[in-house]
């Protein structure tokens, strides 16, 4: 479960997560819609596909301290992003909700 801590808004109820590098490269190609979170081991430099998901989705980018630093709103099927800014978390939510940069999660 994810919830914006700072609008106190519940994001996700339920997500995939993807811890490995085969797991974060598959991310949500060829599934149902579904939320997704990515976790690095450290803050990087963040690029990403989108092909072979057939929605949009918008790819929030959190850094070690849970806080929103980049957001990429309806991120197209077969589309390329590269983030400005580094992140230790990718949230990419098939069900957009409310949140801005700047904002602080909560993983429960």
């Amino acid at each position: 479960m994810i919830v914006n801590q700072t609008k106190n808004k519940l994001l996700s109820r339920k997500e995939k997560i993807c811890n490995s590098f085969l797991s974060q490269a598959i991310g949500l190609m060829f599934r149902h819609r579904q939320n997704l979170v990515m976790v690095f081991p450290e803050e990087r430099k963040i690029s990403l596909h989108n092909c072979f998901v057939f929605y949009s989705i918008d790819v929030l980018i959190v850094d070690a301290q849970m806080k929103i630093v980049e957001i990429k709103r309806n991120f197209k099927p077969f589309g390329f992003w590269n983030a400005s800014q580094k992140g230790k978390y990718v949230i990419e939510l098939a069900f957009p909700g409310e949140y801005g940069v700047g904002d602080h999660l909560l993983f429960c």
